[in-house]
C-alpha cells in the first residue's frame, strides 16, 4: 500500500495555489524523510481567467526545485479534464519529463470516454497514469462509465475513487470497491475528504478491502472541509507496525501549516457536514463560508433548497408602499450611529416625517421609541437578529423587506415578523444583482420615489484594518452608491463623516 500526499495541490484551493517560500521547504524536507512514496505538487493547466498561482501551473523551475529539493520521492501533476484535451499534452507535458513520475486526471464520470483519450496521450509519454474519478457519493445512480474501464490496464495505472462530496461510509467504500474489481484489475486508489469525519475510517476500510495507494494531505488542507489528515494517517499506520518515521519532522510541518490554517481556515462545520449528507457541491459551500458574508443559517438553508430541488423556501408579497417626496435617513452599522446618537434624536424630532431604514438592525434598538415609518432589510442573518432585538415586540409601524425572489441563500422571517414581510420585485437602479443590505436599502428607497436621502453609519473601514471582506463589500457599496446616484434623481447626502463616495453634510450643520 502506497500513500500519496496533495498538500501543495488540493491545498490551493484556499491560497490560490501561491505558497510561502519558507513553508514549501519545510513541506518538502518532511515529506523526503517521511513514508510518503507519491508527492502532488499542483496542477499543470492551459492558461485560464484570472490569476492562479504558481502550482496551479507548476512551471518547469517549480518542477525542477521540487525534484532537488525530494529527490526520492515520485512527483505528481494532476490535470483537470474539463479544461484539457489530448491536444494539450506534449506542450504541456514536455516540460515534466524528468521532474513527474505520475499524472492524475480529475474526471467527471460523465466525461469518462474522453478522459481515455486524454489518458492515452499521457501514457505514450512514458508517465504513470491515474484516473480521479470523482462524486464516488453518486456512483450508486449511475456507474455504467465504469464498463469502459475494459482493456485500459496497459494505460492506467491507478484507478482512484474519490469522495469529493463527503459523504461516503465504510459499507460505500467496500461495495463500489466491489464493484470496481468486478470491472477491472487496475490498482485502486482512495481519495477521502471529511465532511462527515469519515475520512479516515474510510482510508482504513478502502486500504483493507485491497486499494493500492490513498491520498492525504497536511492538517487535512484541501477544499471545503478538507481531506484526510496525513499525520494522522501516519500515526495510525504506526500505531499497527505498518511504518515508522521521526515524529519530530512531523510535528515541524504540521506546527507551520496549522498557522496557515488558522488564517484560511479550512476543516470541518456545518455547512460541510451538510454538503457532505447531502453529496452537494463544495465549491459553492467553501465560496459562501470563507468570504464571511453569510451565516450559517443561510448557507445551510441555501443547501437544503438545493438539495430539495427548490429555488427558494418562501415567496413573499411584492411590496407596493410609495411614500412620495418623503425624506429617508438610511442607517448602517457603523458605530457613528451611537457615537452621534443625540444629534440623531434632535434631527428626527425636526423632521417628524422622515422614514427610516434600517440597511443593518444593528442599531435597531436605538430608534424603538421614535414614532416614524421604519423598514428593516431582511438580509443573510437579520431575521435572527430581529427576533434578539425586538423579542416578539415589534415596532408598531414597520416593516420588513427582502430581496426579490429567488434569494441565493434562501429565505428566513421570524413567525412574529412574517405577516409584515415583503419582497422587492426587482433591482433596476444598477446591474449588480447582489442580495446585499445596500442593494436592498437603496432599491426600497427608490422604489419610495424619496427625494433626499440623510446617510448614517455607512463609515467605512480604515486602511489599517481592511481585511479582503472588508475591502470586497467598500467595493460593492461605493460601487452601489454610484449607480444610485447616477440612475436616480434623489439628493443623497452622508450625515457623518465617512470613506465612501458620498457627498457629505454635517449633522451639526443641520440641527444648529
Amino acid at each position: 500500500m502506497e500513500i500519496l500526499d496533495c498538500t501543495l495541490r488540493d491545498g490551493g484551493y484556499y491560497t490560490n495555489w501561491d505558497f510561502d517560500k519558507d513553508l514549501v521547504k519545510t513541506y518538502c524536507k518532511s515529506m523526503e524523510s517521511l513514508p510518503i512514496d507519491y508527492v502532488e505538487i499542483g496542477y499543470r493547466s492551459i492558461p485560464l481567467e484570472g490569476y492562479l498561482g504558481e502550482y496551479f501551473y507548476c512551471p518547469e523551475f517549480v518542477m525542477k526545485e521540487l525534484k532537488e529539493l525530494m529527490p526520492s520521492k515520485k512527483l505528481v501533476i494532476i490535470l483537470n479534464e474539463k479544461d484539457i484535451r489530448a491536444s494539450h499534452v506534449p506542450k504541456l507535458l514536455e516540460p515534466c519529463l524528468g521532474y513527474i513520475s505520475m499524472v492524475r486526471i480529475a474526471i467527471d464520470p460523465v466525461n469518462f470516454a474522453r478522459a481515455i483519450e486524454l489518458a492515452k496521450a499521457i501514457k505514450d509519454m512514458g508517465f504513470e497514469v491515474g484516473f480521479n474519478v470523482m462524486y464516488m457519493s453518486k456512483w450508486k445512480g449511475d456507474n455504467s462509465f465504469l464498463d469502459l474501464l475494459d482493456g485500459l490496464d496497459d494505460i492506467i495505472d491507478y484507478f482512484y475513487m474519490v469522495d469529493s462530496f463527503g459523504g461516503v461510509f465504510q459499507q460505500d467504500v467496500i461495495d463500489t470497491i466491489n464493484l470496481v474489481k468486478s470491472k477491472t484489475n487496475i490498482k485502486l486508489g482512495f481519495h477521502g475528504h471529511n465532511n462527515l469525519e469519515m475520512a479516515l475510517a474510510n482510508t482504513i476500510t478502502a486500504m483493507n478491502e485491497g486499494c493500492d495507494i490513498v491520498d492525504a494531505t497536511i492538517t487535512g488542507m484541501g477544499r471545503g472541509a478538507g481531506n484526510l489528515k496525513t499525520e494522522l494517517l501516519l500515526t495510525y499506520l504506526t500505531s499497527q507496525d505498518k511504518t515508522k518515521f521521526d515524529f519530530n519532522i512531523l510535528e515541524k510541518v504540521v506546527s507551520d501549516f496549522g498557522l496557515l490554517q488558522n488564517k484560511y481556515g479550512w476543516g470541518l462545520n456545518l455547512p460541510y457536514m451538510v454538503s457532505g449528507a447531502n453529496s452537494l457541491p463544495q465549491k459553492d459551500v467553501m465560496a459562501w463560508v470563507t468570504t464571511g458574508r453569510f451565516s450559517f443559517n443561510s448557507i445551510i438553508r441555501a443547501l437544503q433548497n438545493l438539495s430539495n430541488g427548490i429555488e427558494d423556501n418562501e415567496n413573499l408579497e411584492v411590496l407596493n408602499d410609495s411614500m412620495d417626496g418623503n425624506t429617508v435617513l438610511l442607517i448602517g452599522g457603523g458605530p457613528s450611529v451611537s457615537k452621534h446618537y443625540e444629534a440623531i434624536c434632535i434631527l428626527l424630532k425636526k423632521n417628524p416625517s422622515t422614514i427610516l431604514v434600517h440597511a443593518s438592525s444593528k442599531h435597531a434598538s436605538l430608534f424603538k421609541k421614535f414614532p416614524n415609518k421604519q423598514y428593516f432589510c431582511l438580509v443573510g442573518n437579520e431575521g435572527q437578529r430581529m427576533e434578539e432585538v425586538f423579542d416578539g415586540n415589534f415596532h408598531t409601524d414597520s416593516l420588513c423587506v427582502l430581496p426579490p425572489y429567488p434569494r441565493l441563500m434562501g429565505t428566513f422571517v421570524p413567525k412574529s415578523l412574517i405577516k409584515r414581510s415583503f419582497q422587492l420585485e426587482k433591482y433596476d437602479f444598477t446591474e449588480s444583482k447582489i442580495d446585499s443590505h445596500t442593494s436592498v436599502a437603496l432599491q426600497l428607497i427608490s422604489n419610495m420615489k424619496s427625494k433626499k436621502i440623510m446617510i448614517i453609519g455607512y463609515d467605512g473601514y480604515k486602511t489599517e484594518l481592511l481585511d479582503d471582506t472588508s475591502q470586497e463589500l467598500m467595493i460593492e457599496n461605493n460601487k452601489l452608491f454610484k449607480d444610485f446616484i447616477k440612475m436616480k434623481n434623489i439628493q443623497t447626502e452622508s450625515l457623518f463623516d465617512t470613506v465612501y463616495n458620498l457627498p457629505i453634510n454635517s449633522i451639526y450643520s443641520i440641527i444648529s
